[in-house]
């Protein structure tokens, strides 16, 4: 039953936002009580609160065994943008909830969510920082710098790609990849 509220509430806060959307609105959805939504859930915001953290621990997840993979750090930084944009597809709800909603989380809460959204951060700034002393990447740029400038192109595709539209996924990873390695490619790479 929590996750099926947690489901609901995800495209109710995805679909309307998370002021708009009640209590109420929730447990209409799924035909229930406000008794058993609060026997789950202390408030609403625990509830995005843990949309929040599911989100993020599934990123982490697949950010890790991308950069345990064995590949070079080249294809480590691809793998990692195509599955933010993969991730559009098949949790585009839960995307917008994270990116958009954060701002409805008390200072308590945020504290809770900020440091798995650094460390996701921080290892992206871990590849291009290898990739820079391996020479794939150039290394006169700053990778802490670069990890924010990868994931705003690839976070602000949750507000405007359409993965059922002209282009595909692969493609959109592939164009993406294009600009981020012309502007940092290192000596080292085959041209």
């Amino acid at each position: 039953m929590k996750e099926k509220i947690l489901t609901t509430s995800t495209e109710l806060f995805g679909r309307h936002g998370f002021p708009e959307t009640s209590i109420q609105d929730i447990v209409s959805s799924n035909d229930l009580t406000k008794g058993t939504f609060y026997y789950y859930f202390k408030n609403k915001e625990d509830v995005l609160v843990q949309i929040h953290e599911q989100f993020i621990d599934l990123l982490l997840a697949g950010q890790r065994e991308i950069m345990e993979s064995g590949r070079t750090y080249r294809e480590q930084l691809a793998g990692i943008v195509g599955m933010l944009i993969q991730n559009i597809r098949t949790n585009a709800n839960s995307a917008m909830v994270f990116f958009r909603e954060m701002r409805h989380l008390s200072e308590e809460k945020t504290k809770t969510i900020l440091p798995k959204r650094h460390e996701f951060q921080r290892n992206i700034a871990h590849v291009l920082e290898e990739g820079m002393k391996a020479g794939e990447f150039r290394s006169d740029l700053r990778a802490d710098m670069l990890s924010f400038g990868v994931l705003g192109i690839a976070n602000w595709s949750y507000f405007w790609y359409d993965p059922d539209g002209d282009v595909s996924e692969e493609e959109l990873t592939h164009i993406f990849m294009e600009l981020i390695f012309k502007g940092i490619e290192g000596d080292h790479h085959d041209r």
